[in-house]
């Protein structure tokens, strides 16, 4: 088969390679679309230490079955699936109770780095086990499906504390995460939606995806107009923070009600300070959300009933065997870029 090797750092190969076999409990599927992820780029230059070459990246794809192994039950050749990126071990206390995102031994596909490889979608044929495996309804393309796994993350973040109709919302740094995560919002019916972002196009996107107002975070008094959508000004009932630094966490804690929530889905900065007192004496509650736990059937059904547009995110889909142009566009930050979908 043909897949796209990230043979040394930031220098990519389509080539030929041997094509996987299914084992128990496995499926081969034959990769329709295969999203690139920030983490792809982020690894591309060895700075994560997470995608050692070589290596065959991603990990958010779709497909059809090509093959099954022996004891696959519920799946056969011709079913169009997605999958999720996260292989858990399916047996330990936390899989049991759904916190497969939690697992100790859980491994993600296209990942190289100390502890294991496992090779990903940008390839013509991927191996995944028959319980990661997800449906796709009929009205759902491939490249749509391609989008699930960062969905299912926004997913996640955004049901890590109830929000219901009627409920006031903040959603900071809206890039893929942060303007699905602002969609999934929506849809369960918070009434007040911000967009907090740097970038004016971004922002006015997310007015165009359900926002209700949007605040250039450059601006000195960003909380303050923050607050002036909020009612009497007291503040959000729950703030997400899809960005992770020290100024975006303070934002959203300065940013929500007394016994306000705050959830926090992206952490670019391991340490943030944190304003302790604050916290305290508002009684504020704090989430952490690490990617996604099986919500992949519940994202699908958003996409089919058209509650979240995911198509508004993708820029481009392009042919695989230019995956190393494309990828290094990214990387370089071209203008105009936001999610690329790649075509084997």
């Amino acid at each position: 088969m043909k897949a796209l090797v990230m043979e040394r750092y930031k220098e990519f190969t389509y080539k030929d390679v041997p094509t996987p076999t299914p084992g128990e409990g496995e499926v081969l599927v034959r990769v329709k679309a295969c999203a690139v992820c920030g983490s792809d780029v982020h690894g591309m230059d060895g700075s994560t230490g997470r995608r050692r070459p070589p290596v065959i990246m991603g990990h958010e794809a779709s497909g059809q079955i090509e093959a099954v192994g022996s004891g696959v039950k519920d799946y056969k050749p011709g079913d169009r699936v997605t999958f999720d990126s996260t292989i858990y071990c399916n047996k330990c206390e936390r899989c049991q109770a759904g916190l497969v995102n939690l697992c100790a031994t859980r491994r993600v596909l296209g990942v190289s780095c100390e502890d294991y490889r496992m090779d990903g979608a940008f390839a013509e044929y991927v191996v995944v086990p028959e319980y990661v495996l997800y449906r796709l309804p009929d009205n759902v393309t491939y490249q749509q499906a391609a989008m699930v796994e960062p969905l299912a993350i926004a997913y996640h973040a955004a049901t890590r504390t109830p929000i219901t109709p009627g409920m006031s919302a903040v959603v900071v740094g809206v890039g893929t995460i942060g303007m699905l995560t602002l969609q999934v919002v929506r849809s369960m019916g918070a009434e007040t939606l911000i967009a907090v972002d740097i970038d004016d196009e971004k922002l006015k996107t997310a007015l165009e995806n359900g926002a209700t107002a949007a605040v250039n975070s450059k601006d000195a008094d960003a909380v303050q107009q923050i607050l002036a959508h909020t009612k009497d000004g007291g503040g959000v009932d729950v703030a997400l923070d899809a960005t992770g630094i020290n100024a975006t966490v303070d934002l959203c804690l300065r940013s929500v009600a007394l016994n306000g929530k705050v959830v926090l889905i992206g952490n670019l900065a391991p340490k943030t300070d944190f304003p302790l007192q604050w916290v305290v004496t508002r009684q504020l509650s704090l989430f952490g959300s690490c990617a996604s736990a099986g919500e992949y059937g519940e994202c699908l059904r958003l996409i089919a009933e058209g509650k979240v547009d995911v198509d508004a995110l993708i820029s481009k889909a392009v042919p695989m065997k230019d995956g190393h142009e494309w990828l290094n566009r990214i990387y370089n930050r071209e203008e105009g870029l936001n999610k690329i979908v790649l075509l084997p």
